[in-house]
């Protein structure tokens, strides 16, 4: 009698969890869907994801994806990758978690990996330097795009929007450090949240954004917490002991066998910190990682880190991926037994897994405890209060992007805090301004794919760079 109470307990928990109905394999497919959409950035990549995943498929409502958002902008590392690993976690538990966050970052790495093989056999060849010509030029225009869309979509008053902008000044012209951003916005979200105020509320605001909001009852997910995502100590003690077994085991074993010179070992231990270090994304560590790769580990050339860049500018996955790359090429120039390309391999399958092992850690981890935090007040004002002002720090990155593609010269006008980068307009690189437009009016006026305009912009630089070559 007990081992069948036990039995029929163990399957209604077992219906609960799954009660959306949405089986494994769809999900599977859906992910394999995103990932391979996934470009632009951090901004098109959530663009993406939501427009499939709340606006299509209506899995999961409005407040619901915008709370999971917030608390991956709080997190090291590539907060894209990060928010495919919680919801995927929370359909289908720790499985759809792992299968999203994987799934997400592979193609990217075979992308890279692939350009990595071509750059370091053939070097700048004429062709290749025109695909990346034209896929800079589109990219531009798609993370301009996403702008649009994650604006639209989180900034629903006038409060958000100053938030907003008070973060691009902030960051744009003063340097201000992005944790330090994040901590003044949360603490006035924080603050305003506490008093009431609906100007603090994720969808508060008179703003009708970008289309009609899928509410959380009215999703498939629904509001209600999955029995799977509620805190549980015994649980997140078991998932931290085996993440943190995956990331930290790997790299005491190289310390211990090739020794602390080895350059593998200092890849994984270096982009182990960076890891942990990675608030903002991946500009905001972008300048220190190519400084380091030059001139203290000689892994890179000077030069070298805008190519790596651009690959992963302009490959489906997270812009982090770029550190692939930056392993690559320094495991190539020093194989030490191995052949190079081994070596090279090897190394950019470690970079790859000490950056985004700890990603997963954060997010199993954490999550329960945040959706058991959804409905509070406070919290929820502190992480809209965030978002606008990460939505100020993206549009940073989409100018810092844009004057980096369009003027092939910048200069930085520095008067005490007060910085500025100020193109040289007599370096306007006319063909990527026309590639742009061009990549800018079929996704804005034609409604064209990412997938079509990047690969049309890939051909048509690539034709531009042999009739001038």
């Amino acid at each position: 009698m007990t081992e069948i109470v036990r039995k029929a307990a163990a399957d209604t928990v077992r219906r609960q969890q799954y009660a959306h109905g949405i089986p494994f394999g769809e999900a599977l497919r859906v992910w394999l869907r995103i990932a391979a959409l996934s470009f632009g950035g951090p901004a098109g990549q959530i663009a993406v994801m939501h427009r499939i995943l709340v606006d299509e498929k209506r899995w999961i409502g409005e407040h619901r994806f915008l709370h999971a958002l917030n608390y991956c902008m709080l997190l090291p590392g590539p907060e894209a990758q990060q928010l495919a690993v919680y919801i995927g976690w929370l359909m289908h538990r720790t499985a759809g978690g792992l299968v999203a966050g994987t799934l997400f970052v592979l193609p990217g790495f075979l992308a890279i990996l692939g350009l990595s093989y071509i750059y370091a056999a053939f070097g700048n060849v004429s062709v290749i330097e025109g695909l990346f010509f034209g896929l800079k030029a589109a990219v531009l225009a798609v993370v301009v795009q996403a702008v649009f869309r994650i604006g639209g979509r989180a900034l629903k008053n006038w409060l958000m929007i100053a938030i907003a902008a008070a973060a691009f000044i902030a960051i744009f012209f003063f340097q201000v450090s992005f944790p330090l951003i994040i901590l003044a916005a949360g603490i006035v979200g924080y603050i305003g949240g506490r008093f009431g105020s609906p100007l603090f509320r994720i969808g508060g605001g008179h703003k009708a954004g970008s289309g009609p909001i899928l509410k959380d009852e009215d999703s498939v997910l629904g509001e209600e917490v999955p029995v799977h995502a509620r805190p549980n100590l015994a649980w997140s003690l078991r998932v931290s002991a085996v993440f943190l077994s995956l990331w930290l085991v790997p790299l005491a074993l190289l310390v211990v066998f090739l020794g602390p010179d080895s350059v593998f070992t200092q890849i994984g231990l270096f982009f182990s910190k960076m890891a942990v270090v990675t608030f903002g994304g991946a500009y905001a560590v972008l300048a220190y990682v190519a400084q380091e790769a030059v001139q203290h580990y000689g892994w890179l050339r000077p030069g070298e880190m805008l190519d790596g860049l651009g690959m992963a500018e302009t490959t489906p996955g997270p812009l982090i991926m770029v550190v692939q790359f930056v392993g690559f090429m320094g495991a190539y120039r020093d194989p030490g037994s191995l052949n190079p390309m081994m070596a090279a391999t090897l190394a950019a399958i470690l970079t790859t897994w000490v950056t985004f092992v700890p990603c997963f850690l954060w997010i199993f981890l954490g999550a329960p405890f945040i959706e058991r935090l959804r409905g509070n007040i406070a919290l929820t004002g502190a992480m809209s209060a965030i978002t606008a002002a990460v939505v100020g720090v993206i549009l940073n990155l989409a100018v810092w992007f844009g004057l980096h593609t369009l003027f092939a010269e910048v200069v930085a006008w520095d008067i005490g805090r007060f910085s500025l980068e100020v193109p040289v307009l007599s370096s306007l690189v006319l063909p990527s301004l026309a590639l742009t437009l061009a990549a800018g009016v079929a996704i804005f006026r034609f409604r064209a794919s990412v997938i079509a305009t990047l690969l049309a912009c890939a051909v048509a630089g690539m034709i531009w760079t042999l009739m001038i070559s």
